[in-house]
């Protein structure tokens, strides 16, 4: 995915800043392909949210605008078939690190900002994905100031050695867990799509 836009010369007469990283998104979005009819609807809701014309990026926490747009990023051990997951505080469960995707942000930007922020790390792509999202969800969030994510959702390479700190401010722990231990965690505790996740990257990862 292209890094960020430059700032727009207000003397141009072309598209604008927001009207390009709108078709990029569009773009990001349908070059996905959908696990299963959930992940199909979520594409066709957020391309809709994106070709409205409603504003993509939060402006003010937590809410502002009710539907925003996240990054979230896998942290993929490939060799022991492990994936990190954050206990966020405010969210309550355990999820992939990630955030809110700035305004004029390129979301892969956001990966790459969040990664260090929350994990001291440099984002690396997964080979299996390159800088593309692997899988997209719209869920409301629960708590006050409850709006929609629309999440895009990243996979990252690293060994499970080079996370070695993160972000206690915003979570309480970190875990690595096999594929079919989180499958076999309670989704309670979990983001609520972290099982089908978990299934298309298996079924990306290790095909029969």
């Amino acid at each position: 995915m292209p890094a960020d836009l430059p700032p727009q010369d207000p003397s141009y007469d072309g598209p604008s800043h927001d009207d390009l990283l709108r078709t990029r998104l569009l773009d990001t979005l349908q070059a996905i392909e959908p696990w299963d009819e959930q992940e199909r609807a979520h594409l066709q809701s957020a391309a809709q949210w994106a070709s409205s014309g409603a504003p993509l990026h939060r402006t003010r926490k937590p809410d502002v605008p009710a539907m925003h747009l996240v990054s979230y990023f896998a942290v993929h051990d490939e060799a022991r078939h492990e994936l990190l997951l954050v206990a966020h505080r405010k969210a309550g469960l355990w999820l992939p690190p990630g955030g809110h995707v700035e305004p004029g942000e390129d979301p892969w930007t956001t990966v790459v900002r969040e990664c260090r922020e929350e994990l001291h790390l440099d984002a690396v792509a997964s080979p299996l994905t390159g800088k593309q999202p692997f899988f997209v969800t719209v869920t409301p969030t629960r708590g006050p100031g409850s709006h929609t994510d629309v999440s895009l959702w990243y996979l990252l390479r690293a060994s499970r050695d080079s996370v070695t700190s993160y972000d206690q401010g915003e979570f309480d722990g970190i875990r690595w867990l096999t594929e079919t231990q989180i499958l076999d965690e309670p989704l309670e505790s979990m983001d609520p799509h972290m099982h089908r996740f978990t299934r298309k990257l298996r079924h990306r990862a290790h095909p029969r």
